[in-house]
């Protein structure tokens, strides 16, 4: 007999973006829909529910970006939610907001963010900085060690 436990698998062809903004949702879509035009992307604009889903989906993404600014649940209560169930420790969570704040940034790293990413205003380097973040975290799932030139935190 097999196993009664369903089978989760991480897709790292897949990324989950869970943004409000329609405008930057779309941005997203057409920035990764350039650099990567084999990835999935599945778009949702509300924190809550969205931990619950991941821990149910047989398919789980490989990468997630994650907006701190949404209405309700909170991008840091989701990132603290994804964090605290080990079932999804091998869901990189990447923080891709417009906020610059240092506060922001500390806590998001403390609260288990792989990534904070600050959404640039300019098409052209937000679809850079986007292509370099979905870069390195694929190669990174792939076992490669060296990422993108990282900025040192200043």
């Amino acid at each position: 007999m097999s196993g009664a436990a369903e089978e989760h698998r991480v897709d790292h062809d897949l990324v989950w973006v869970l943004e409000d903004s329609a405008e930057d949702a779309e941005a997203i879509a057409r920035a990764l829909g350039r650099t990567h035009p084999g990835l999935t992307l599945e778009f949702t604009d509300r924190g809550t529910g969205f931990v619950e889903r991941l821990l149910q989906a047989a398919r789980r993404p490989g990468l997630v970006l994650l907006d701190l600014n949404l209405p309700g649940l909170s991008g840091g209560a989701v990132l603290r939610s994804i964090r605290s169930r080990p079932e999804l420790n091998d869901v990189a969570v990447v923080v891709f907001t417009s906020s610059t704040e240092p506060e922001e940034v500390d806590t998001s790293y403390a609260a288990g963010a792989d990534s904070y990413i600050y959404k640039p205003v300019n098409f052209e380097l937000f679809r850079t900085v986007l292509k370099g973040a979905v870069d390195y975290w694929q190669r990174k799932a792939k076992g490669g060690d060296e990422g993108p030139a990282a900025q040192p935190p200043s």
